[in-house]
Order: C-alpha cells, then sequence, then structure tokens
C-alpha cells in the first residue's frame, strides 16, 4: 500500500451527466481525516458517491484501495466496497429489524458464515460506538444520535480501510453532532482513513483536520481559522 490511499488525477465528477467538478487532482494519506465542504450542490456529495462508485468516474483517474475506478468493472465494484465503510445523512437503517439483526445482516451478506464469529465482532463494534446494552432495540426506538451511531457500527464491521461520511451530522442537534464526531475522530486515531462532505463550518473549527472546498467546478484546499 503506498503512502496515499486515494489518488485523484484531472478527474471530473458528474451528476445526472453533467460535470459538478473538473480536473480534480489531490491525494489523501493513509491514515488521515479530511474535510470536503460546500454549499449544497457544489458537488462534495458527488464526489463522495464517485469514490465507492455509485456514482461513474467518466473523465481522468481515481485510484480507492489500490483499486482503478477508470478501469473497474460493474461486477467487481463489490470487491472495493469490501475497503470502504460508508455512512449516510439519513442512517439507511433496517426499521424492521432490530439493532444485533441489522448488524447481522450486513455480515452475512459479507461472508461472515460462524454465527460465533459474527457475534463477536458485532459486540466489539457495538462497544466502539457506545451502543452496548441496545441490540434487541429497534431503529426507530433510537434517538437520531444512537441511529447514526448504529449507522457508523455498521460501515465498520468489515474493518474498511476507507471511511467514507457523507454529512453524518446534517439531521443532528449540535450537542449530538459532537458526539458523532468524537466517534470518527477516535475511529480515524485506530488508523482508519475517514473522509467526511460537511457544510458546517462549526463542526471543522471545533474538530480541525485537513480540508478541501468544492466551489464553482473546483476542488482547493483552504485552511480555517478558529
Amino acid at each position: 500500500m503506498s503512502a496515499s490511499i486515494i489518488t485523484l488525477q484531472d478527474a471530473s465528477i458528474y451528476q445526472r451527466k453533467k460535470a459538478v467538478l473538473e480536473k480534480v487532482t489531490l491525494e489523501i494519506a493513509t491514515g488521515s481525516f479530511v474535510y470536503f465542504i460546500g454549499r449544497t450542490g457544489s458537488g462534495k456529495s458527488s464526489l463522495i458517491r464517485t469514490l465507492y462508485a455509485a456514482l461513474p468516474l467518466v473523465k481522468g483517474e481515481i485510484v480507492v484501495c489500490d483499486t482503478s475506478l477508470a478501469k473497474l468493472k460493474k461486477r467487481h465494484i463489490h470487491k472495493l466496497r469490501r475497503s470502504l465503510g460508508i455512512v449516510f445523512q439519513d442512517f439507511k437503517l433496517l426499521p424492521d429489524r432490530n439493532v444485533y439483526q441489522n448488524l447481522s445482516f450486513v455480515l452475512r451478506a459479507t461472508g461472515w458464515k460462524s454465527k460465533e464469529e459474527r457475534e463477536v465482532r458485532i459486540a466489539e463494534v457495538l462497544a466502539l460506538v457506545d451502543l452496548t446494552g441496545n441490540e434487541k432495540k429497534y431503529p426507530q426506538t433510537l434517538s437520531g444520535g444512537e441511529q447514526q451511531r448504529l449507522s457508523i457500527g455498521r460501515a465498520l464491521l468489515n474493518n474498511p480501510k476507507v471511511l467514507l461520511a457523507d454529512e453524518p451530522t446534517g439531521n443532528l442537534d449540535p450537542i449530538t453532532r459532537w458526539e458523532i464526531m468524537e466517534v470518527l475522530r477516535n475511529i480515524n486515531k485506530n488508523g482508519t482513513t475517514v473522509l467526511m462532505a460537511t457544510h458546517d463550518y462549526s463542526i471543522i473549527q471545533k474538530f480541525p483536520a485537513k480540508t478541501y472546498k468544492c466551489e464553482d467546478g473546483s476542488v482547493t484546499e483552504v485552511l480555517i481559522k478558529n
């Protein structure tokens, strides 16, 4: 593995056949925490979605975890995503399954055949996101912050090299946002590279890290003053 876990070279990011970002060139170092900021429609979420191949790479080159997205065939997308954890703004939890079942479903779908190994991993992940003891609760009975912590836990199940978080604090109150950011920063301290799209400057001021701004079709590094 190179020192850079993600590289973009003259990459253009498209949304609905329209380029929202053009000729993006940057490198994300292994183990780093990186923000992508910008207004709604600036392309930051489209960039995140392109990194996990939810949107196709039309022009340029992107390499994620040693996988070239320019050469990636649809049938191999699932292999790329085994290296990635994805956290969404709206949680995307299964409402008819409890906390344990939400996590077990993902493990079974990704090849964990041993029930004992699944139980151990679920316990580890729930401890990581401070949800131990909530195994039998259903998502709708959890607070917004707890649901997002469960979403983060789900993203961590397969020990991803990179965690991609698209506006993970967007639907949360200020205190809960700080709690979620503490979880993400702790994950990063344990070695996982974290990329986060956000439009909330107060988060970046409280939890500073390398920051790129998406604006007017380009991506530039910016310094955020505390």
